[in-house]
């Protein structure tokens, strides 16, 4: 057993924290699911008799710009001090931004929680730790920092060779030579007008009703 892990640590729970980014991901990327939910086995072997998953994140992004049920039930539970170690197979599943990692680990250290990971335990606690904590997870920071830069940079390229798609409005669509042209399909150009018509009544009818209402309340107020 670990030495850092002493038998106060083992009489609490051991939570293991999924998560994968997009729902691209969870489709394609099998062996990442593998690997974080292979972690309760390493936290029993650890001592861990109580082991809970918490993977409402699966398809959430860790970088701060959408909210994530999973890691805010994680700060809920560590909070109650009865989570003895957080399992993740890396730093970034847990956060993308340093707000969220450092809140985390400050809970970590006030509560004596340990973080895991497939390359050591660490005890917030302790000022080597913490600041190995610290650095893996500016690096995850920056690494999602990276991998945006390159992206936008890609799109870019693709916008100056004119190979660049996106997400048409309903009625278009790209042909083979990479235009934008309307669908060929007859009875989708027929439909559209109808639909862009019905909804320009509702919502002219909505301002009605709505001017109709405050000169009701108006004229029941007795102002003008």
């Amino acid at each position: 057993m670990n030495t850092k892990i002493a038998r106060e640590q083992l009489t609490r729970r051991a939570i293991v924290y999924v998560r994968q980014s997009t729902v691209i991901q969870l489709i394609e990327n099998k062996e990442s699911q593998r690997r974080q939910f292979g972690l309760a086995d390493h936290a029993r072997q650890l001592g861990f008799a109580v082991v809970e998953m918490i993977s409402e994140d699966l398809g959430r992004s860790g970088s701060g710009l959408v909210e994530r049920p999973g890691f805010q039930r994680l700060v809920s539970e560590v909070c109650t001090g009865e989570v003895g170690a957080v399992f993740c197979i890396e730093a970034s599943r847990l956060a993308r931004n340093g707000r969220d990692w450092h809140h985390l680990l400050e809970l970590c250290g006030l509560v004596g929680t340990l973080i895991v990971d497939p390359d050591g335990v660490y005890d917030p606690r302790l000022s080597d730790d913490r600041l190995l904590l610290g650095l893996k997870g500016t690096l995850s920071e920056f690494e999602l920092t990276l991998l945006r830069q390159r992206s936008m940079e890609a799109i870019r390229s693709k916008a100056k060779r004119g190979e660049l798609k996106f997400l048409l409005p309903v009625g278009l669509c790209w042909t083979q030579a990479g235009k934008i042209e309307k669908v060929p399909d007859r009875r989708i150009q027929l439909h559209i007008p109808e639909q862009r018509d019905r909804r320009f009544r509702t919502d002219r009818d909505h301002k009605f009703r709505r001017m109709m209402t405050t000169d009701s309340a108006t004229n029941v107020t007795g102002f003008r």
